[in-house]
């Protein structure tokens, strides 16, 4: 039987999907794109849902970016195909109710720099690598890219990267936003782990209606995002999670959501 091109691992609720293509750095292709979106296409139906989390395989690579092999031969109509692919699959990771986290070791060029930018926070090792290379290859981002790095860094930051291809460090990465955390990269499992446990320990309605504050408040102007904040904010009081998070506090004990 044939690994699998995605592992993935359930810790009571906080999800870790790893992209296993270490040979090929990880990189996307069209089975990887249809096993992701199947597997985000369940997590969308779990109520016990509590983080996901997403890295690639091997020290080298999160995402060396789209697999070339696999695009240079196609028509500008497969090329179309196989973007709506990706576009419909990242979408699904960045609409997931619950946090997204990429661990990002090595590699995040192109695709993987974008599938990085679709998830909430990032943490890079200290050997990251990030960029949108793809002009150099006489073509553009497709999977994002030119939208949502904008969003994440600024017009005039991801215009350089995506202008000239360079490549930066997770230093930059981390100054100019692109990443939420830099360290070494014997410290990224132990971070990971530690960030499951907190995860997996807050408040689940709680974190959830954080996200879509943030996420939707984003795309409205400030009066309607705060009075969707006050909306949220008072829906949970409706159910048990703000009488035991209320009370633990009061009683000086641990929360058990």
């Amino acid at each position: 039987m044939s690994e699998k091109l995605i592992e993935m691992v359930d810790n009571a609720g906080v999800v870790r999907l790893t992209i296993n293509r270490p040979k090929a750095l990880n990189a996307l292709n069209s089975a990887v794109l249809t096993e992701l979106e199947a597997l985000l296409t369940e997590l969308e139906k779990r109520s016990d849902l509590r983080a996901l989390l997403i890295t690639g395989a091997g020290e080298k690579s999160f995402v060396a970016g789209a697999d070339i092999t696999e695009m240079r031969t196609k028509t500008p109509e497969e090329a179309r195909a196989f973007a709506s692919q990706a576009l419909r699959t990242i979408k699904r990771l960045e609409t997931l109710p619950v946090p997204v986290v990429a661990l990002v070791n090595g590699f995040c060029l192109g695709g993987g720099c974008e599938l990085a930018l679709a998830c909430d926070w990032a943490v890079a090792s200290d050997n990251a690598i990030f960029g949108q290379p793809e002009v150099l290859l006489g073509v553009i981002p497709g999977f994002g890219g030119t939208q949502r790095l904008p969003r994440r860094v600024g017009p005039a930051m991801a215009l350089d990267l995506v202008t000239t291809g360079r490549k930066i460090d997770a230093q930059e990465a981390l100054r100019i936003g692109l990443v939420n955390r830099v360290m070494p990269q014997a410290e990224l499992e132990a971070y990971a782990e530690e960030l499951t446990k907190q995860l997996a320990g807050n408040g689940p309605l709680a974190v959830r209606s954080a996200k879509q504050a943030v996420h939707d408040g984003m795309d409205q102007d400030l009066d309607s995002a705060l009075a969707l904040e006050t909306s949220l904010f008072a829906l949970g009081f409706a159910g048990s999670e703000q009488k035991e998070g209320m009370s633990a506090f009061v009683e000086k004990r641990k929360p058990n959501f």
